[in-house]
């Protein structure tokens, strides 16, 4: 029955049928489907959305409607997860720079990494580099993530880098930039440990630094 269900609930997350997969979800944990191969299933589909995406199949829209599926399983899930058999999940900080108030690439990467098993600290739009790192101090996150849609706003993890350092916990953090604005470059000027330009690519990127 397992194995039905999770074939079924991957199969409409990829057709990025939001009711259907709402539905699915909410059987297959009536019938007694463990929490965590509903969750394992909703990440195959989204894994196979971004496989999609990165083909060319599928558009950022799709993204944005892989990402709102995955919150309103995950509403459902959340709950039901808070058990000794999951292990405590690895902490992000997640905000736009300071001076951009876009919000959407940030969302897509949001869904993404709540798919992947990380506790993610959203921070919001237009977020001063000084709230990232008293907010990764306070929830003890191991990473930062600062979405910058404009080119003017991606100066500002520069700020967060130096005041990591001037805290002294620059070691223990590390930090990726992303948006559309961001190019490779802006790792060695800004000292962020990444800079990507494709949500996809950022969420491959932070999967490898945890191994």
């Amino acid at each position: 029955m397992t194995t039905d269900f999770a074939k079924e609930i991957k199969e409409v997350m990829t057709a990025l049928e939001t009711e259907k997969v709402i539905d699915r979800v909410q059987r297959a944990l009536r019938l007694g489907v463990g929490p965590t191969d509903v969750l394992d299933a909703l990440r195959g589909g989204v894994q196979e959305v971004g496989r999609k995406y990165e083909e060319g199949e599928y558009f950022i829209s799709d993204l944005v409607i892989a990402g709102e599926t995955m919150k309103k399983a995950l509403e459902i899930l959340k709950p039901l997860l808070k058990t000794k058999e999951v292990k405590e999940p690895i902490g992000i900080v997640l905000g736009s720079a300071y001076g951009d108030l876009h919000d959407i690439g940030k969302e897509i990467v949001k869904s993404l990494l709540l798919s992947a098993g990380l506790e993610v600290y959203d921070l919001g739009v237009d977020v001063s580099p000084g709230k990232f790192v008293e907010e990764s101090q306070k929830t003890y996150a191991r990473l930062i993530g600062i979405s910058a849609l404009l080119s003017t706003t991606t100066p500002a993890a520069a700020d967060v880098t130096r005041e990591l350092s001037a805290r002294a916990v620059r070691e223990r953090v590390k930090v990726i930039l992303g948006g559309a604005a961001v190019r490779d470059w802006m790792v060695e000027k800004f000292g962020v440990d990444g800079a990507v330009d494709d949500a996809m690519k950022g969420v491959r990127l932070i999967q490898s630094w945890l191994g």
